[in-house]
Order: structure tokens, then sequence, then C-alpha cells
């Protein structure tokens, strides 16, 4: 079982725990089109706080699982970032993220948060691997996870539709001794 309960402080975000509170917001930031554009949701339908319940209730009773909501010192909530499938044996699991707050798109938020998991994942977790998959015209997103140490480790062509059409996505990992390698460069 994860501590779902951590609450986690990085240089310009704190990341919390998701309560019930914050799920008409999810579903606000799930069916806005340009946030839309970006999850892996543009071929389901436009989400419900019904829905969005069901998936909260669903993944506090997953032991794989762990998300918080990304909140700055000053504005509040602005996005959401999770490990899920994190297997038995505490080897590795997926990352997922996304920044629903427009206005706080390319301030860095999101790469402080990942760091601040990554740094959780493998230090307290004992993960060796985190991965992600990400569409592969997700050029912003791409940048933000290399910055953090992912790696790209191939294309998965075809791999979703977005707006009925196929579209690759890319997958990406970062290993233990890569990210602890990168985190002390940038402590230098």
């Amino acid at each position: 079982m994860v501590a779902a309960e951590a609450v986690l402080e990085a240089a310009t975000v704190r990341l919390r725990p998701l309560t019930e509170g914050d799920l008409p917001l999810l579903m606000r930031w799930s069916n806005d089109p340009e946030v839309r554009h970006w999850l892996h949701r543009s071929e389901r339908p436009p989400s419900t706080l019904d829905l969005e319940r069901q998936l909260h209730e669903q993944r506090l009773r997953d032991p794989s699982s762990v998300e918080w909501c990304i909140e700055t010192h000053d504005a509040g909530p602005i996005g959401v970032v999770r490990l899920r499938g994190i297997d038995e044996a505490h080897t590795r699991a997926e990352l997922g993220v996304y920044i629903g707050a427009k206005a706080s798109w390319g301030r860095g938020y999101g790469t402080d948060a990942i760091r601040r998991v990554l740094s959780f994942a493998f230090e307290e977790l004992g993960l060796r691997r985190v991965w992600l998959i990400t569409d592969a015209d997700n050029a912003r997103g791409i940048r933000c996870y290399e910055k953090c140490g992912f790696a790209k480790e191939g294309l998965l062509r075809g791999h979703r539709l977005r707006y009925g059409a196929p579209l690759d996505m890319l997958a990406m990992g970062v290993l233990r001794e890569e990210f602890a390698r990168l985190d002390s460069e940038d402590g230098d």
C-alpha cells in the first residue's frame, strides 16, 4: 500500500491528496477543449461529476495508485499528478500528469511537480523505474519530461484516437540512477 496521504512540498508547488471537493474542478478541466486535447480522453464522452466521483473512488481503493492535486503556493489547485500501476515488488510505476489551469501552462509547475513525485517514487517507494506515454506531437510535455530525466524509448504507432484519427504516442522512461544523477547535477 502506498502512502496516499503524503503531502509533498516542492519549490513552486505543493502536492496534496485529491479530495471529493476537487472533483468539480477536475470535471471542468476534463471538459475544457484545450485541456482535453492533450488528455487521453478525447474519444470519451464529456466528464460528469458522477464519473469523476467513480474514478476517484476507484483510485482510492487501488493499492497500486497514488495521486495528488498540484497547487501553487499562491494560486491554489492547477492540476493532477499520479503514479499508477505500482507493481507489487515496488520496482516500477506509470506517471500521469496534467495541468488543467491553462494560465499555469508553461510556467514550470509541471516540471517541479514531476521532479518531486520522482523523488518520492525513487527515494520513499524504492521504485527502480517510472515510465509514461504521451502524444508524439506534445512538444511542450516532451520537453518537460526530458528536463525531469525521462528518455524517449519508443514510438507507439496509432496508439490512440484523437478526434477519430489515429495518433502516435511516445513511450518515455527514467531509471532511479538517471534521476539521481540529474538531481545531483541540479544541486551543484
